[in-house]
């Protein structure tokens, strides 16, 4: 039982430290870059458990189990309290007095920063898509058909929570990966990306449309007419 305790004790604690970080990039590369093991080991660990819940069951049956389990463990741990401090003949007070008086709420900056930056994502991808479904430039467009065409391919295979599930996973553990493996994944991805380049140039070599005039040549063709 104490050893129950002490681990609830370091989750609530872990939780309230987590509430307290900023929503910015810094405090997302901390936990996904593994910095502080114990914060990232809990928030990948309790996500990782959702998302299988919620892929085996309904999110309702999921929300509703967890809540009770979660119900279940802090009746239990205070009951253990109050029956060890009337043993002990003590006073400590309530078990959960220093998450009570937590502040939960979101300030106001936190929110702000939080749609901020949601808003300049969404933004960026409706442009992105604009341009090309739109075909500003055909060789991206090409590209962007490609990607589509493998996706049909992996939607066949997977249903979306495995794919959100596999996200999540990489999320967690490609940076790290990356991160510790950084100069031999670099050289790796510049020859890929230099023969992507190169078979880039020859579909644009191939494909005229796709090329874009200078600026100069363009004002120069004006003159000529």
């Amino acid at each position: 039982m104490a050893a129950a305790l002490e681990t609830l004790q370091t989750l609530l604690q872990t939780l309230a430290e987590i509430n307290e970080l900023p929503l910015n990039r810094e405090s997302l590369e901390s936990l996904i870059y593994w910095r502080d093991v114990k914060k990232s080991g809990i928030v990948f660990g309790a996500g990782l458990i959702i998302l299988v819940a919620i892929s085996c069951f309904s999110v309702i049956s999921v929300f509703a189990y967890l809540s009770l389990l979660a119900l279940f463990g802090t009746i239990a741990f205070r009951i253990y309290r109050s029956v060890t401090q009337a043993v002990q003949k003590t006073n400590d007070g309530h078990p959960f007095k220093e998450y009570l008086e937590l502040d939960l709420t979101l300030s106001q900056e936190k929110v702000q920063n939080f749609v901020g930056v949601a808003v300049a994502h969404v933004n960026g991808f409706t442009a992105e898509l604009r341009r090309l479904f739109l075909v500003e430039d055909l060789i991206d467009s090409i590209k962007f058909g490609v990607i589509l065409w493998v996706f049909t391919y992996i939607g066949a295979w997977f249903n979306g929570m495995t794919l959100v599930i596999l996200a999540f996973v990489s999320l967690f553990t490609l940076p790290k990966v990356y991160e510790n493996n950084k100069q031999s994944i670099d050289t790796y991805l510049d020859l890929v990306r230099s023969k992507l380049t190169e078979i880039t140039d020859k579909i644009k070599v191939a494909i005229p449309i796709g090329n874009k005039k200078p600026v100069g040549a363009a004002a120069e063709s004006d003159k000529d007419k």
